[in-house]
């Protein structure tokens, strides 16, 4: 009885430690899903910080006389738009007559304005010999002072306005003609030196080529070598082969992929350089490898007995995994797909082997067209000396997070509405 007695005491002992074992590994889970979450928030916190200033633009209001003499009706881009701004800032603020004063009072209007004063009279002729009240877009220095990124109070070096300008600046802002509006050009507007007219139109569609392009042409191919190699492929040296170098390719670093379509896509079948088309080809090549590891998961996850209750009524091989076999695991096809898809559409090493590094101010209609992406927009202006692009650089992380977060989100969505449980 003794004995037994303490092989229990024992027995009871051992599974103490062992609850407690298992206690503290949920602790250290739990634990380390907290501190996970915190990252998140706080790089989520500090980008949104950041950027969310981007989203607005210091605009001026100007009483702008558009006098007939200066306009051809048959021609009115040929019109001296930036004199007439000139002309106009001159009117506003009288007291600057050296011309020294003249040449720091246009500065605190962007080089821009100009542009939007064409379209307006372009839009709304009628208006010629009237005078208008027009709101344009300020100068990246005004509009670092006024978000307060820029101190008032900060040494003249530092804030980049002499103290005239600053007292300008101060004066429209009395007089109601200043003031914070929407950044609608971030969103409609392609690159640019000046910061104040940037935007990611451009690297927002040359993004959206690409993806498309890489889905079009990953997810069939990607799906009919997985079904090839899950269902038909005989059992030999060269599968094995073919299986090892698909995963082995998963691994891959991407800037290979960006080499390969360097040296394939542009050197040997001379494709257009910075075009959506090349580098949709360049991240379907990177995407491939996943998407075909997710659908031979997925069919393999498909029990046998679809496959032989479907052969069992009459059903050739392709038809059983076509019409059975092939739906079933499509949920996991697509959330494999869509994943990599996510992972393609951050990528900025493949896209800058080919190219689509380039200064592209115009839109993109075709994807054959000149693009970047919103990655690389996101590099390009991270190197910019310019305050204001660091602002503008945050703001395309948060869109370019907000895509990745809806793509991953419908990845979660199609599982749970289509996922069967065997």
């Amino acid at each position: 009885m003794n004995n037994i007695s303490a092989k229990e005491v024992r027995m009871a002992e051992r599974l103490k430690k062992r609850h407690r074992a298992e206690k503290r590994f949920r602790l250290f889970g739990l634990m380390a899903v907290c501190v996970g979450l915190v990252f998140l928030a706080v790089l989520f916190a500090t980008v949104l910080h950041a950027g969310a200033s981007a989203f607005q633009q210091t605009k001026m209001r100007l009483d702008i006389h558009l006098a007939a003499e200066d306009f051809d009706v048959n021609a009115l881009s040929r019109a001296n738009y930036q004199g007439i701004m000139k002309r106009a800032l001159s009117d506003s603020f009288p007291d600057a007559k050296s011309r020294q004063d003249k040449r720091a009072l246009y500065k605190i209007i962007s080089s821009g304005a100009a542009f939007e004063l064409h379209d307006f009279v372009k839009e709304n002729p009628e208006m010629i010999g009237k005078t208008v009240s027009l709101w344009v877009t300020a100068g990246d220095d005004v509009d670092m002072v006024v978000k307060g990124v820029i101190a008032r109070t900060a040494p003249v070096d530092q804030r980049r306005l002499s103290d005239r300008q600053l007292r300008w600046v101060e004066a429209l802002e009395a007089d109601g003609r200043l003031e914070l509006q929407f950044n609608r050009a971030f969103f409609t507007s392609g690159d640019s030196r000046e910061p104040e007219l940037a935007g990611i139109a451009v690297a927002a569609l040359g993004s959206l080529f690409s993806v498309l392009v890489c889905l079009a042409l990953s997810f069939p191919l990607g799906v009919m070598t997985a079904v090839y190699l899950e269902e038909f492929a005989p059992r030999n040296r060269w599968t094995d082969f073919v299986e090892i170098n698909i995963n082995n390719l998963a691994a891959v670093p991407s800037i290979v992929f960006g080499l390969l379509g360097l040296a394939v896509f542009l050197n040997i079948f001379h494709l257009p350089r910075s075009a959506p088309f090349v580098g949709g080809l360049v991240l379907a090549l990177m995407t491939l490898p996943t998407i075909i590891i997710a659908g031979r998961a997925a069919i393999k996850a498909v029990p046998p007995s679809i496959r032989e209750a479907a052969l069992a009524v009459g059903a050739s091989p392709i038809q059983a995994v076509f019409h059975h076999v092939l739906p079933l695991a499509m949920p996991g096809v697509l959330t494999g797909t869509i994943i990599g898809t996510a992972r393609a559409l951050g990528e900025t090493a493949p896209l800058l082997m080919i190219g689509m590094v380039a200064f592209v101010v115009d839109l993109p209609d075709n994807i054959l067209s000149p693009a970047t992406a919103l990655p690389v927009q996101v590099f390009l202006w991270a190197d910019s000396p310019e305050r204001a692009f660091s602002e503008r650089t945050a703001a395309a992380i948060l869109v370019l997070l907000l895509f990745t977060i809806v793509i991953n989100l419908s990845a979660v969505l199609l599982r749970k509405k289509y996922e069967i449980r065997w």
